[in-house]
């Protein structure tokens, strides 16, 4: 038993006693935390929202913050990285055929994201980058017939990709996801159809020597809509 009066550590004035009691906004922040505002505010002093000063003092700042929250104040009057503001959500368009043949196709940059696709792929090459695209819908459904070629899905963190509902023969269907399970969901990717002597791949963009040099971020950062 302790002395009359005594306070236990756990008691003590201002003390929360367990770490579930701290606010989010407290939890120290990661390397990946800090690139990504980095990363947000490279996209808006090229856009105009930041001037030459401003980027510098909240870049440092940035790569000076111990929590979470220190780097939310720093974003809080800017849109996440690659999001339009002011501008109509472009319509999706309810199915986008594409058919491939001892060639290539491709979508890449801000392309408009489909509600539905049906893919066939036979001798050929199809890439569908996410990374920048236009997602108005929280659901793509690809319906994919792949023979002796290949599909590969460029994903970010946000974009989850399901290949349960593809039959594969003698070829493979991978899914690659590096960043954990608490990210939020952007896009969901319900992947169906089958494989012949082919592969459906999906993963994040590699990473380039300059982007490593540079310490810029693995990943894209997420764009909130």
């Amino acid at each position: 038993m302790g002395m009359t009066g005594e306070t236990s550590p756990a008691r003590r004035e201002g003390d929360t006693g367990a770490r579930g009691a701290m606010a989010p906004s407290e939890f120290r922040a990661s390397h990946e935390d800090r690139d990504r505002v980095v990363e947000i505010l490279r996209v808006a002093a090229g856009d105009g929202r930041l001037t030459a000063e401003e980027l510098d003092e909240r870049l440092e700042a940035a790569l000076t913050a111990r929590t979470v929250g220190e780097l939310a104040v720093l974003t809080t009057d800017l849109p996440a990285a690659g999001q339009v503001t002011g501008a109509a959500v472009p319509e999706p368009k309810d199915v986008v055929r594409i058919q491939c043949s001892s060639g290539s196709a491709h979508r890449n940059g801000s392309w408009v994201v489909p509600r539905r696709i049906d893919l066939s792929v036979s001798s050929g090459s199809v890439k569908l980058d996410f990374t920048e695209a236009v997602i108005t819908q929280p659901v793509l459904k690809i319906d994919a017939d792949v023979h002796s070629g290949s599909l590969r899905l460029v994903t970010k963190p946000g974009i989850v990709v399901d290949t349960d509902d593809v039959t594969v023969r003698s070829g493979t269907a991978k899914v690659r996801t590096p960043w954990g399970s608490d990210v939020p969901t952007l896009l969901r990717i319900e992947v169906s159809g089958r494989v012949g002597s082919g592969s459906i791949v999906a993963r994040p963009p590699r990473r380039s020597f300059w982007d490593w040099l540079l310490r810029r971020p693995m990943y894209p950062a997420i764009t909130a809509r």
